[in-house]
């Protein structure tokens, strides 16, 4: 500590260290300010209100600069998106490929798990080893899932795949918005962040109609060999241009003559993993059941009782390590007592449930009513996806205008809740082009909390809690995904299991070959097209009143965060 207050008295200088890769991204003298500014506002104010006045958190990158890493970004942002538009288009044709189509819920929910699991660690081992280390190795395991995707011979080959893209999909966007946030303020962050968000949403856009082209023509496996070459290019560019540094250690503010070996090993022992071991394995036991409950075994099975109580066990185990032994907690447990940062994750939560659940009934719904092809089916979705990246934009132009975000999370869900309302109203099996635009809504809802709901988090917690708080937004959406997901697979697939019993009882059929029917018509998108007129008529029914209980489930989700935004607080950026 002597040595600190000697150098900034004027005392005597050491030489200056050689920069390499892990050289910190800001110079000494800024560091130390940044240090100063985040002690006075832990003693003074640790929750900012709208009222207080502001005070800058960086000093100013050339805009030339920023640019250059965006760009590099939206390489991997625009293909991680097309993916999973992709995915939402063709999973009935995957799934029927392999007379699977029940679980075709599981190309999702599988890629969602992976990165709930592995989303708390890529936060904070950013911090030790640099934004550009670990976005480097997210998009070699997004590149390596998409291949083993492209090669599989089984359903569940094809579902490792996917867990293997989703742990290195967890870290794409809470990196790169870790990436901008270190170069630019709070204010301009959500204008920067609607770039991103535009070519995500192009990507979406593109993703559907490319990959039901690709399923309609050459077959749905190339389009996710298709992406590894280009994750690749994107691990190149990262090395090649991204810049390498990572934060500065607690040793490393402390004194200049600590060797990076030592500060490397000193970082890395406080990284929590046993903590985010607890973490993951929390959210397994805690979301795995509500997959498989219902759909795979009975809600009174013994192994549902099982899974619930060992989460509850988890996370007792999980609080325990965050609050008594971890040095540096994995995710802060004193963030959960913020009531605005909670507020935040509802919200988002909430919404990607009710998009992610929309999202996935869409294709379902046209391709059972209508006997479209995976690229129309894809094409459906395009509302929803213009809507996101209108959304997006207003939310970036609006918050660095006004500084203001609450209004835009209310207006947001107001939005989503109203696009579900008339789903519920008027798709009941013979829909026309004008009212495929009702998804629209969802979709614009969906942008605005995009932007809003990250800068609405960052704004309600101390600086020092930067990685940590984005991490668990993002760690909020793969839970959101999950549950969106799970409950609109179960809701849709028992209520078309039980109404087509019902009908076909009420034709007068046999128990025996009742179940025939069920199980094709669940296992099989195409089994309608290809059986008995009376028959498939009583299987579009089934359907379509399955998937109009599934967009009740997303109007819960999405009023659920309507609360949340109208109880939230704004405060000044």
């Amino acid at each position: 500590m002597a040595r600190r207050e000697v150098s900034r008295s004027g005392g005597e200088r050491s030489a200056p260290r050689a920069v390499d890769e892990r050289s910190p991204l800001l110079g000494r003298a800024r560091r130390e300010s940044s240090s100063s500014v985040v002690d006075d506002v832990e003693r003074t104010a640790p929750t900012r209100t709208y009222d207080e006045d502001a005070k800058p958190q960086h000093e100013r990158t050339p805009t030339s600069a920023v640019i250059k890493i965006v760009l590099i970004l939206l390489v991997g942002t625009f293909t991680a998106n097309a993916d999973g538009s992709l995915v939402m288009a063709t999973h009935p044709t995957i799934a029927s490929e392999f007379d699977d189509l029940e679980n075709s819920s599981w190309l999702f929910v599988a890629f969602a798990l992976a990165g709930a699991a592995t989303q708390a660690l890529y936060g904070k081992l950013s911090d030790v080893y640099g934004r550009r280390s670990l976005l480097m190795v997210a998009y070699m395991l997004f590149a390596i899932g998409c291949a083993l995707v492209g090669v599989g011979q089984t359903m569940w080959q094809v579902v490792v795949g996917r867990v293997i893209s989703g742990s290195g999909g967890s870290a794409l966007n809470v990196l790169g918005l870790l990436l901008i946030t270190d170069l630019v303020p709070l204010r301009e962050v959500a204008a920067w962040q609607a770039g991103i968000n535009l070519a995500a949403t192009v990507g979406r856009s593109l993703g559907g109609p490319v990959g039901g082209w690709l399923a309609d023509t050459i077959g749905w496996r190339w389009s996710f060999l298709g992406q590894t070459p280009i994750f690749m290019v994107a691990v190149l560019l990262c090395w090649l241009f991204l810049p390498g540094g990572k934060r500065a250690s607690k040793t490393e503010t402390e004194s200049e003559d600590v060797k990076p070996e030592e500060s490397n090993k000193s970082d890395l022992a406080s990284v929590d993993f046993l903590g985010a071991a607890l973490l993951a394995l929390f959210i397994l036991a805690f979301l795995l059941p509500i997959e498989i409950g219902g759909a795979k075994i009975p809600w009174t099975h013994p192994l549902i009782f099982v899974l619930f109580g060992a989460s509850v066990v988890l996370f007792g185990l999980f609080a325990l390590t965050e609050e008594w032994y971890a040095k540096e907690p994995i995710f802060p447990l004193e963030l959960l007592k913020q009531r605005d940062i909670v507020l935040t994750y509802v919200i988002t939560g909430g919404q990607v449930a009710a998009q992610l659940g929309l999202m996935f009934s869409v294709p379902l719904y046209f391709q059972v009513t209508q006997c479209v092809s995976n690229t129309v089916a894809g094409v459906h979705l395009f509302p929803a996806v213009f809507g996101n990246a209108i959304g997006s934009i207003l939310a970036g132009y609006l918050i660095k205008s006004t500084g203001r975000y609450k209004s835009l999370l209310v207006i947001a869900t107001i939005a989503s809740s109203v696009s579900y309302v008339l789903l519920l109203l008027r798709w009941h099996g013979d829909t026309n082009v004008w009212e495929s635009l009702y998804i629209f809504p969802g979709g614009f809802g969906a942008g605005l909390v995009q932007s809003a709901g990250f800068i609405s988090v960052q704004a309600a917690a101390n600086p020092k809690h930067k990685a940590a708080v984005t991490s668990g937004m993002f760690l909020t959406f793969q839970i959101g995904m999950i549950l969106g997901l799970s409950c609109v697979s179960a809701v849709m697939m028992e209520t078309m299991r039980w109404r087509l019993e019902a009908l076909l009882q009420g034709m007068g059929l046999e128990a025996i070959a009742r179940k025939e029917i069920i199980e094709k018509a669940t296992s099989s998108v195409d089994y309608a097209n290809h059986t008995e007129s009376h028959i498939s008529k009583a299987i579009v029914q089934a359907y379509v009143e399955g998937l109009g209980f599934s967009h009740g489930v997303s109007l819960i989700s999405s009023a659920l965060a309507f609360v949340g935004a109208v109880f939230l607080r704004e405060h000044k950026i």
